[in-house]
């Protein structure tokens, strides 16, 4: 894979902070409960984000991979990681005795694989045309 690996981190390192900053700032202002969407939002950041990072950790390996196994490796390890925090949310919801709701964990998930998608998208268009431009 020919691309760019310090452009890459520079996007993970500044989405990986905007995120914290947003949920940061959404847990002290009540965001989430007064901005319905909002959740729906950082499930596709955090999507987007896990996506870039495996496409990180795929690159350091120096293994070409097929695109369609690259695919299929960024949406399992995507889902993975949004089941994983979804078991995370279940148990504070045991813990604060608070009710599950299962249609919001499904769209959670939902929003965390098309978040992936875009990283794909965005990995392919941005990432990988950037790196091929740039002169060497």
């Amino acid at each position: 894979m020919n691309m760019n690996r310090k452009r890459l981190l520079k996007h993970l390192l500044f989405l990986m902070f905007f995120i914290f900053i947003v949920d940061f700032l959404a847990k002290i202002f009540f965001w989430y409960s007064l901005i319905w969407y909002l959740d729906i939002i950082m499930h596709f950041l955090g999507g987007f984000w896990v996506g870039l990072f495996f496409f990180y950790i795929f690159s350091l390996k120096n293994i070409n991979f097929r695109p369609i196994d690259l695919f299929f490796k960024i949406f399992l390890s995507t889902l993975a990681v949004g089941i994983l925090f979804e078991f995370y949310e279940f148990f504070l919801n045991i813990i604060s005795v608070t009710n599950f709701d299962l249609f919001d964990t499904l769209s959670d998930v939902f929003f965390d694989i098309l978040g992936a998608l875009f990283s794909m998208f965005y990995f392919f268009k941005i990432i990988m045309t950037s790196s091929s431009n740039e002169v060497e």
